[in-house]
């Protein structure tokens, strides 16, 4: 039987990285695999058997103590903790593949040295850009941002690119710092998998070698998510509520096409939201957090969903889950998101960052004829069964499980 470790800062659905982390986790149990989970404990984790073996909960910007933040800070950098706890758990079990998927902060880079030196083969799968961007995003906050490029990781502190902190911003350069110096990527990973081909070219631009790189896209299981080709009403965006996901620029469109939304998800975004909403006088509706069962509800309840993204976006979760949905998606075309979103086909795209170009879309979408919107549909639900399904995934992976010598089956 094939041991998978599975590495992620967290254990709970949280963003789209997680459901990929989770989704993977439960994809290969349901093949015969042993799972090992790596993670860090927190109040709304899964539950796990391995859980003795998680690091102490961090999180930055939390409201700790001086001393509590006297012991997480260096944690953040470089963690002891992690490393330990790690190695414990390799004492107890031996993995034939560790996949890592954000490491970043919370267990570190620290502990993929202790992989190499135990033997195990390491695959990483890249869902942001923290290899190139100590911040993680390439968004300054007014849009894209590349002025760390060349090795120019102090304009990560200049522009306070971490929550607009200092302070913050200070710990995760030097964590930067300290892993370039290191290697730590370099060294210990043998295969970065990439969900988008953008990001692949995106961090060769940076200097990474892009024969480093299997690009293997994210996935939905569709057969998990009903469609519903009828026509809805009004827009849904669904995701987290911060600034790189463009967010004020879609209460600013919605309110021009005079366009009803919907906004399912939460974040630190929130309360400047629903001020704009109130200036504008845009028909919005705060879903917040919603359940599996009531957001895919939401979905088909919807005319299309919007990601009006202004960051390199990689490859959404949230297009996919609209995609096996039945429902046609109005994308920005930014990063990843052309590389899914055929205008026309599955979706709309349109200018990200511009009112004009999201609002005229909105307005297209409000208008097409219902015929237009089940063909559209009926596309995007094909698109996620051929391209983006949990089967396809899994074979994909599982190949390149196999090219690093891991005994598949």
């Amino acid at each position: 039987m094939t041991t998978l470790l599975s590495i992620n800062n967290y254990f709970y659905r949280r963003d789209g990285s997680e459901a990929v982390y989770l989704g993977h986790n439960r994809m290969f149990e349901g093949a015969g695999w042993t799972v090992v989970p790596f993670s860090m404990h927190h109040a709304e984790n899964e539950p796990s058997p391995w859980s003795e073996f998680f690091v102490e909960e961090l999180e930055l910007g939390a409201a700790y103590t001086t001393a509590q933040k006297l012991r997480r800070v260096p944690k953040v950098v470089y963690s002891l903790e992690a490393r330990r706890k790690l190695s414990a758990l390799l004492d107890r079990v031996r993995p034939d593949v560790g996949h890592c998927h954000s490491i970043y902060h919370h267990l570190s880079p620290s502990i993929l040295g202790v992989l190499k030196r135990r033997g195990v083969p390491v695959v990483m799968t890249l869902h942001d850009l923290k290899l190139a961007c100590p911040a993680y995003h390439m968004f300054n906050g007014a849009g894209a941002c590349e002025e760390c490029k060349g090795g120019r990781l102090h304009r990560v502190l200049v522009n306070r690119c971490s929550k607009g902190s200092v302070t913050l911003s200070a710990i995760v350069m030097a964590e930067a710092v300290l892993h370039r110096l290191l290697d730590s990527y370099g060294r210990n990973v043998d295969c970065f998998v990439v969900p988008s081909e953008f990001y692949a070219r995106k961090l060769a631009e940076w200097g990474w070698d892009a024969s480093r790189f299997v690009h293997v896209p994210n996935f939905v299981d569709c057969s998990t998510i009903r469609p519903s080709l009828s026509p809805g009403r009004g827009f849904l965006y669904l995701g987290r509520l911060s600034p790189e996901k463009g967010l004020t620029t879609l209460l600013r469109a919605a309110a021009e096409a005079g366009a009803a939304v919907r906004l399912a998800g939460e974040g630190p975004q929130r309360a400047v939201l629903e001020r704009e909403a109130e200036r504008t006088g845009a028909e919005v509706e705060f879903l917040g957090r919603l359940s599996a069962e009531r957001l895919y509800d939401a979905v088909r309840a919807c005319r299309a969903t919007v990601l009006p993204a202004e960051w390199y976006e990689n490859a959404p979760i949230s297009v996919l889950e609209s995609f096996a949905a039945g429902k046609p998606v109005i994308g920005a075309d930014i990063g990843g998101i052309p590389e899914i979103v055929t205008p026309g086909e599955n979706g709309w795209l349109f200018r990200s960052g511009s009112v004009e170009s999201l609002a005229a879309a909105l307005r297209e979408a409000a208008a097409a004829p219902d015929a237009k919107l089940i063909r559209m549909g009926r596309i995007a639900r094909a698109t996620a069964e051929a391209r983006f399904d949990a089967v396809v995934y899994r074979r994909r992976m599982v190949s390149v499980y196999a090219a690093l010598g891991v005994r598949v089956h």
